[in-house]
C-alpha cells in the first residue's frame, strides 16, 4: 500500500523536468533513426508526447503506436503494430527502435522477436515481463478492458525471453503498480545484450522522470552494431545516485 501511494508523486516527476531541461539537452545527439513509442494500459499517443517530443528534440524521427487507446491486444492491434514497424523501416531504410511503457513494453519485445531484422533495439519503462502476470496492480484492469484472461495471455507468449536484439529495462523499485522483480531482464548466453537500468520513479511518472529520459537518450544514441552496457559511472559520482546499481 505504501509503494501504491507513492504513485501520487507523478506530477512533481513531470514538474523536474523543467529546471532538469538544460542537463536533458546535454544527451548524446541522435543519428535521424525512426523510434515508436508505445503507450502503456488503457493510455494513449498523448501519454507520451512529451516522451517524444524530447526525444524528437535530439534528432530523431518519432512517432505513436496510432491506435488509440491501449486495451490490450485485442484482435488486430499486434497485427497493425506491426505492419507499422515494418512500414517505418520501408519509409526510412533503416532499422527501428521501439520504446514501452509499461504493456506497451511487452508489445515492443514481441514485435522485436517477430521482426529481429526491422528492429535496432528496445527500451520498456517498467514493464512487467517475468514472474506471475498477477505480480502488478494492474492485472484486474488488464482484463476488463481487454475481455482476455491474463493468465492465458501469459501461457501464450514467452514474455520473459529477451528479444534478439539490445534490450534494455528501465525500471524502479518504488514502483507502486508493477512488482520491480518482474521488470527485471535475466541474462543469457542467447543474448548477452541485455542490462537492467534502476531509476527512482513512480510507475505512472516512470515515462515522465528525467533520470529516465537520460537513460533513454543515452540507449537510443548508441552505434548501430556496437551495443555497450549502460555506464553508471561519471559525473562526480552523481550518476550512481540517480541510478542505482540494479544488481543490488
Amino acid at each position: 500500500m505504501t509503494l501504491l501511494a507513492m504513485e501520487f508523486r507523478a506530477p512533481w516527476e513531470f514538474g523536474a523536468l523543467l529546471p532538469a531541461w538544460p542537463a536533458l539537452q546535454r544527451a548524446p545527439a541522435g543519428d535521424g533513426h525512426r523510434v515508436i513509442v508505445f503507450p502503456g494500459l488503457s493510455a494513449s499517443d498523448a501519454s507520451t508526447v512529451p516522451l517524444r517530443r524530447y526525444i524528437g528534440s535530439l534528432g530523431y524521427e518519432t512517432q505513436g503506436w496510432t491506435q488509440g487507446f491501449n486495451f490490450g491486444p485485442r484482435a488486430g492491434v499486434l497485427a497493425t503494430a506491426k505492419r507499422g514497424v515494418a512500414e517505418a523501416f520501408a519509409e526510412t531504410g533503416r532499422k527501428v527502435s521501439l520504446i514501452g511503457w509499461s504493456l506497451g513494453g511487452v508489445y515492443a519485445r514481441e514485435l522485436a522477436k517477430e521482426l529481429p531484422d526491422l528492429v535496432r533495439g528496445v527500451l520498456t519503462l517498467g514493464t512487467p515481463f517475468a514472474g506471475s502476470p498477477k505480480s502488478t496492480n494492474a492485472w484486474r484492469v488488464y482484463e476488463l478492458t481487454s475481455g482476455r484472461d491474463i493468465d492465458r495471455e501469459h501461457l501464450a507468449y514467452d514474455l520473459a525471453t529477451a528479444p534478439p536484439v539490445p534490450t534494455t529495462s528501465i525500471f524502479s523499485r518504488s514502483d507502486g503498480i508493477v512488482a520491480w522483480q518482474g521488470s527485471i531482464q535475466q541474462r543469457s548466453e542467447e543474448n548477452p545484450r541485455t542490462e537492467n537500468i534502476e531509476v527512482v520513479a513512480s510507475h505512472i511518472g516512470i515515462g515522465l522522470n528525467p533520470s529516465a529520459w537520460w537513460a533513454v537518450a543515452d540507449r537510443l544514441a548508441q552505434p548501430e552494431g556496437n551495443w555497450q552496457p549502460f555506464d553508471r559511472n561519471g559525473l562526480f559520482g552523481l550518476k550512481s545516485l540517480l541510478y542505482p546499481d540494479p544488481d543490488r
